[in-house]
């Protein structure tokens, strides 16, 4: 491909071929794709994007894949201007960049998994698997079937029932292990090292990583071809932050926008922080912590690109803040009250944040600020339970109804 040239790895600059590898033979750190921008430039533009399919592949010219194989209605989800919550907390310009309906499974992951398998038919597996929290589970399983692969999912054996359906139904190995993320994504590690497997985060992840850009892409485009003035993203590894800024800087490379000042803040649970710990404490390193949250889907202690994530909200004059699992839960219940649209805890973590944030000054009232919310609430809706209204039950006579509901309105 004219447009990527190959991996780089992000600590000494080694570069290799496009292969499915993910760590440095030299230094052991993380690969990255590594683009021709300038070929780039010459061959996209705003009208070629805007006459694109509406999914995430009208961003092709800026994804490392052929072609796409999965996922062709993955992404272009709506940006919505938040008029109700953006009353409540003085910002004018707030929007939610709801990723709670992306296609098919309902969360974010749908991006990274439809490049990430594509990428992986490109290469000739057969085999896909990965290590998910999941929603990554639920999204490799679905695309995995539409492409007749085999699929293995691994998942820690305490996780959220509805999660676990998300990803039997499409006929899927499912491996619960008994343990959290973190050991997990080690016995995977070990697996990879093992098997002719394409594990999406693991063997794959550089070019599954790049998925995530596309959320830039899209508030960038949907906003009229303008970068956002502040984003605020949940963290679990770190990397959603990370390709976030790398793809609005993208923007600018290639030419679609001339300028680009975003603040990123990035977001976590305060029972597995360990990215907005390091911030607080001035850190630039990251110590693993033992999860302890509500939010399992961003509930990873040694997060991978944690120290990246830190570096992004050094460059772009961001911050971290956390929330306990009970802002997490009213998060949650005020996206729902005041805009119709029901997350699940992760979502719940970027309103609790973006509350703080806000209540501290964090933005200008006429500032244009975008929430990313990544999954679907109707996936951890057990944590709701004791927290909202309870049902009135009545006999089925109108006495009834006015004595107990209308007497009471």
């Amino acid at each position: 491909m004219a447009k990527v040239l190959g991996l780089k790895c992000r600590e000494c600059g080694r570069e290799y071929p496009i292969e499915p590898i993910h760590v440095c033979e030299f230094c052991f750190g993380p690969l990255e794709v590594k683009y021709d921008y300038d070929y780039i430039k010459e061959n996209i533009s705003r009208k070629k994007i805007e006459e694109g399919p509406k999914s995430l592949w009208r961003y092709i010219d800026l994804l490392p894949v052929e072609e796409p194989r999965v996922g062709y209605s993955a992404g272009f989800t709506p940006l919505r201007k938040a008029e109700n919550l953006g009353k409540i907390l003085g910002l004018d310009n707030l929007y939610i960049k709801d990723d709670s309906v992306n296609h098919p499974t309902l969360s974010f992951k749908d991006r990274v998994v439809s490049v990430a398998i594509s990428k992986a038919i490109e290469f000739g597996f057969d085999t896909t698997a990965c290590a998910s929290t999941g929603n990554l589970a639920n999204s490799v399983a679905s695309h995995s079937a539409q492409a007749r692969l085999n699929c293995f999912v691994f998942i820690p054996a305490n996780l959220e029932s509805q999660k676990i359906y998300g990803s039997l139904v499409f006929a899927p190995t499912v491996v619960a292990v008994e343990g959290t993320y973190d050991d997990v994504n080690r016995l995977c590690s070990e697996i990879a090292n093992e098997l002719n497997w394409a594990f999406v985060n693991i063997n794959i992840r550089p070019f599954y990583a790049e998925g995530s850009k596309t959320l830039a892409f899209e508030v960038v485009e949907q906003l009229g071809w303008r970068a956002p003035d502040a984003v605020v993203a949940p963290a679990a590894s770190g990397s959603l932050v990370t390709k976030i800024w790398k793809g609005l800087k993208e923007m600018v490379k290639v030419g679609l926008i001339e300028d680009m000042k975003t603040r990123v803040y990035g977001a976590q649970a305060l029972g597995c922080s360990p990215i907005a710990q390091a911030w607080k404490e001035g850190r630039d390193f990251i110590k693993p912590v033992r999860p302890n949250t509500i939010a399992k889907s961003i509930a990873i202690g040694n997060p991978a690109d944690g120290v990246y994530a830190l570096q992004v909200t050094k460059e772009s004059n961001g911050d971290w803040e956390t929330a306990t699992d009970e802002e997490i839960i009213e998060g949650i219940k005020l996206l729902a009250e005041t805009e119709g649209i029901f997350t699940e805890t992760a979502g719940g973590t970027t309103i609790a944040v973006l509350k703080k944030l806000a209540q501290r000054g964090a933005f200008r009232r006429d500032e244009v600020v975008v929430a990313y919310i990544t999954g679907n609430g109707y996936k951890t809706m057990e944590v709701l339970d004791n927290h909202l209204r309870s049902t009135i039950h009545i006999k089925p006579t109108l006495a009834d109804f006015k004595e107990k509901i209308l007497a009471h309105v």
